[in-house]
């Protein structure tokens, strides 16, 4: 491991045990919501992502939406997703599922090989489909419970069992692993633009129609995490999303 992934990792580290102390150091009102108990932190910081985001991704990702074709920009995606195959294929086997692991190696593969590194999305046409995975995911199979609902800096929505499992998903995923520096930093750069600007239409709509964005992507997040994680756990057992405990919704 080189002395710049070794300063990113401890960069990460502080940065989500900053997060962690200053969730941890947040009263919650007797009317919070049961998986928000940090409510007034989350809020503070999803008004500084705002800011963030309004001042510097967002104008970048209109600019590179304007400006890259949309082949192009397709290509990217299909590149980055490619990636992501791949580690899902890792995770899926951290979660001893054969049949997922086995997509995944599928998936990646065939777009490396016949997709020219991914750029192209073969697997979907034949009919392959993708089931992404994280380490967060993996925490859940193996019986960690999501815990309460945190917003993290610049990274936005998350909860503590996917926060814990994060600095796993950045350093260990094919981009973290990538030795040369430049190209491991642009990258990422250039995958961070791909994801918001992905997420221009979407943004534009919650603007417009929630009366509360923070309470309408809270909501939403939860929602599908829980919907996306139910699928790794084991058949006995399903996670409540409102307390964290299991539920006998799904038993």
């Amino acid at each position: 491991m080189t002395k710049a992934q070794c300063r990113l990792q401890r960069g990460g580290a502080i940065l989500l045990l900053s997060t962690v102390l200053a969730v941890s150091g947040c009263a919650s009102g007797p009317n919070a919501h049961p998986e928000d108990p940090f409510e007034p932190y989350n809020r503070s910081m999803s008004r500084f992502n705002d800011g963030l985001d309004k001042a510097v991704l967002k104008p970048v990702a209109t600019a590179y939406e304007d400006v890259t074709p949309q082949p192009v920009r397709t290509g990217v995606r299909n590149f980055f997703a490619n990636l992501g195959d791949a580690w899902s294929l890792v995770n899926n086997l951290l979660q001893l599922r054969g049949e997922g692991a086995f997509n995944s190696l599928v998936r990646f593969s065939t777009n490396s090989v016949l997709g020219l590194g991914g750029v192209l999305d073969i697997a979907s046409e034949v009919g392959v489909t993708r089931h992404p995975q994280d380490f967060g995911m993996t925490l859940a199979r193996w019986g960690a419970k999501p815990g309460p609902y945190v917003v993290l800096p610049i990274l936005g929505s998350s909860t503590m069992r996917d926060a814990v499992a994060l600095p796993v998903d950045l350093f260990y995923s094919p981009i973290g692993l990538w030795e040369q520096q430049t190209a491991r930093y642009s990258l990422q750069a250039l995958r961070l633009v791909n994801q918001r600007a992905n997420l221009l239409g979407a943004s534009s709509l919650l603007d417009a129609a929630a009366l509360d964005p923070y309470s309408m992507t809270r909501d939403v997040f939860l929602k599908l995490r829980e919907k996306n994680t139910r699928d790794v756990l084991p058949d006995d057992q399903e996670e409540d999303g409102d307390d964290g405990k299991l539920s006998d919704d799904y038993e």
